[in-house]
């Protein structure tokens, strides 16, 4: 069984985790740290603030002024 749970670490950087009750006979359980979530606002973060670059949406225009007569191409 997989129990996947985003946790607040708060001030004291410490989490506690509530077994569920198929886990509580247990020995041995595997714990694994990720913190994609921080990761993941991080880059939302990074697009919302591309979507409003100048440079990037000039790139992104050349790009596609570029690809259109690929794309009148294959029509």
């Amino acid at each position: 069984m997989i129990v996947k749970q985003i946790y607040n670490t708060g001030n004291n950087n410490q989490i506690l985790i509530n077994l569920p009750e198929s886990f509580r006979r247990k020995s041995k359980i595997l714990v694994v740290l990720d913190d994609c979530v921080d990761s993941k606002s991080q880059k939302m973060e990074l697009m919302r603030t591309a979507s409003i670059d100048p440079l990037f949406l000039a790139d992104i225009n050349s790009i596609s002024q570029d690809f259109k007569s690929i794309d009148s191409e294959v029509q």
